[in-house]
């Protein structure tokens, strides 16, 4: 290699943000970019390599020739440059690094925007420009929205593994978003949640140990195909929300792993830089470069695919020195705390910059420990998500769940728990991945009892979910109650469809996510007892629990949920002023696969007090099974409407002229 020159950047200033660590949007200056010169097109090509001696492009145009195309050291002293011309789209290329101690590596672009189908591990050259948007109307809507205030009904899914082609290949990008939208459509779903789709080297990662984080897996498709799956989903009214890894990174060689020779993504620090149980790197969150890289990401995925929301993956690894390790394996901060406040630091940038720009924007935490503020502003000492995770929600009720009812009565406070934190954070109820693999048994299959217990105690905890406060989440499968794991190498069983019991699931999974969007009690208060009022929350001997849900006018639902295998006759209930209940909504009914346990007609309130309440109604719980109920206000409260409406039409009425009455004189000495 020829020694390196140094030369100064013509714009000096995007370089000097990045190294400043406010570059937010770096990727529009390192990495590989068309330009042209003298009317010649080509590509100009900048890395950032600071402990390296020489770094060239290579590529499938010049036979891959460390020699042929060297790239010159910027004024930084940090970052290489070079233009090469006569490029084509979809060339192959790399950087080789030369570094200090003699090894010449071959290293993929970290900022490339496409990427070879692993297991090849080259960058390519593509042009993100050019493709034309058609979700205008989709953007136009999401003006003034308020996530808080709205329903969020999320279908998280793997794309190679939820639908794939006869010959046991994975949709693509453009044939996944065909078919998507209208199950999601169909199924009441307004958000789609998808497993990493950045460029990764090893299928059985998920997508969770990134090597591109700037290039959507070419396994389903080109970048304009990513874009077109985006576009897809908002002109049918669906939001896409996309994990990100900023967490750690792979050691393949061809990825971030001492980029130049020595630790550079990742910390020098033995005592920080590894996840030992997970074989990866953690990001040096105090290297401003870092910063600028990891906060560019994100904002990337927003502004030039469009995405409407972004999970942070593994919050809870980045927020402890001592995750994951023994005392003797890390050192406490400056004071003396466990805390990496640097990578507190770094989120709190990083969801500022995001939410500044894109106020619109989702930035949700996977975060599963008690750290305060998590959906917090930065400004107050928050991290800066706008939603959280509610793990501990998750596992309550997994552990509730998986029990023999006869067990329940003594675990009652994993029902009730999660209300005593329920309104501290911006909280989404998962039922994610992570639920149904490892030996974990698919969500139905968590279920005790027999074949039809299981699936009406599959409605029952759905139905609780719902309706417990909280935005929702629930993984691809779990609809039309997939009974094995799941497994990234097939598609999703859905030759189960076949069966009565999974379509009855399926139909009771797309009639209470409907439910969920049509009813605002259940969406538009949820930071706060406002929205929520315990009516028997103690009935531990019976497994019952029954809430109110409550919008901002004060317009109701009652729920009971019964997760012992018993009906309850006459089952007494403190309820508000109401004439009568209506039973609106039970997962016990035939059609859903339930033994037909309802209540037909009007449930009458009597005036018997109950759980602190004046009144009170008593109607038969179906066994496993959850029921809603709606209230009809009282006739008094109608005449009350019509007479307040009365007073403002004789407001607005001409006065007239007041009639004086004589007044009768009483008799004179009569006695009384």
């Amino acid at each position: 290699m020829v020694k390196p020159k140094k030369t100064k950047t013509k714009d000096s200033f995007p370089l000097y943000l990045f190294h400043q660590g406010t570059n937010y949007k770096a990727y529009e200056y390192l990495g590989a970019h068309p330009c042209r010169k003298d009317d010649e097109a080509g590509f100009v090509f900048r890395v950032w390599a600071p402990n390296a001696v020489a770094v060239s492009v290579v590529g499938d145009f010049n036979d891959w020739d460390p020699d042929a195309n060297p790239m010159t050291l910027l004024e930084d002293h940090a970052v290489w440059e070079c233009m090469i011309f006569g490029l084509r789209q979809y060339d192959l290329y790399k950087f080789c690094v030369k570094t200090k101690d003699g090894r010449a590596l071959m290293k993929a672009d970290p900022y490339a925007f496409h990427a070879e189908t692993p297991p090849e591990t080259a960058s390519k050259l593509y042009d993100i420009e050019g493709y034309e948007w058609n979700d205008g109307a989709w953007f136009a809507s999401r003006q003034g929205f308020n996530p808080y205030r709205s329903p969020v009904n999320i279908y998280e899914m793997h794309l190679g593994s939820w639908r794939r082609y006869p010959d046991g290949n994975p949709y693509d990008y453009r044939r996944t978003a065909d078919e998507l939208v209208e199950y999601l459509n169909d199924m009441g779903y307004n958000f789609v949640e998808l497993m990493p789709v950045m460029e990764h080297p090893y299928d059985g990662s998920w997508g969770y140990q990134v090597t591109s984080y700037f290039a959507p897996t070419s396994r389903y498709g080109t970048p304009h195909d990513f874009m077109y799956f985006v576009d897809r989903c908002h002109q049918s009214g669906i939001g896409v929300i996309m994990d990100w890894v900023p967490a750690h990174f792979p050691k393949d060689a061809h990825g971030l792993y001492e980029f130049d020779g020595q630790p550079l993504y990742e910390y020098e620090d033995v005592h920080k830089r590894e996840h030992a149980h997970w074989g990866t790197r953690i990001f040096d969150y105090g290297r401003n470069e870092v910063v600028s890289f990891l906060t560019s990401s994100a904002m990337f995925w927003v502004e030039k695919y469009h995405i409407d929301g972004i999970r942070v993956d593994a919050v809870a690894s980045m927020l402890y020195l001592d995750y994951g390790r023994e005392d003797w394996e890390w050192l406490p901060n400056v004071n003396g705390g466990r805390e990496n406040l640097e990578a507190v630091a770094f989120l709190q940038k990083m969801n500022t910059a995001v939410l500044t720009e894109h106020p619109s924007a989702l930035m949700i935490a996977e975060e599963s420990t008690a750290w305060p503020m998590v959906t917090k502003p930065a400004y107050v000492g928050g991290l800066g998500f706008n939603f959280k995770w509610n793990m501990g929600w998750m596992n309550d009720m997994i552990a509730y769940t998986s029990l023999d009812p006869i067990f329940r009565s003594y675990n009652h406070d994993k029902l009730t728990f999660s209300l005593f934190y329920a309104f501290s954070e911006n909280f989404i109820l998962p039922i994610s991945h992570d639920e149904v693999v490892h030996g974990k048994c698919s969500l139905i299959n968590k279920m005790p009892g027999d074949y039809a217990m299981k699936f009406s105690g599959m409605r029952t905890f759905l139905a609780y979910m719902m309706t417990h406060p909280g935005k929702k989440l629930l993984f691809m499968g779990c609809e039309f109650a997939q009974f094995i794991e799941w497994n990234y190498k097939q598609q999703l069983d859905w030759m189960l469809l076949d069966y009565e019991s999974h379509r009855q699931m399926q139909q009771f999974v797309r009639d209470l996510n409907h439910f969920y969007l049509a009813n605002a009690c259940l969406w538009q208060v949820e930071d706060s007892w406002d929205g929520f009022n315990w009516l028997a929350h103690d009935d531990h001997a019976r497994n019952i629990i029954v809430f109110r849900r409550i919008d901002e006018n004060g317009g109701d639902l009652v729920v009971v949920c019964n997760f012992a295998p018993v009906t309850r006759e006459d089952y007494r209930i403190g309820v508000p002023d109401a004439t009568s209940y209506d039973e609106i909504f039970n997962t016990d009914d035939v059609k859903y696969g339930g033994s037909g346990v309802v209540n037909r007609g009007a449930i009458r309130v009597k005036n018997q007090p109950d759980h602190d309440m004046k009144q009170s109604i008593t109607l038969t719980v179906p066994p496993l099974a959850a029921v809603f109920l709606k209230g009809r206000p009282r006739r008094a409260e109608k005449k009350a409407v019509r007479a307040k409406t009365t007073v403002k039409k004789a407001a607005k009425a001409p006065a007239e002229k007041p009639v004086v009455k004589k007044e009768r004189r009483k008799p004179q000495n009569q006695g009384t």
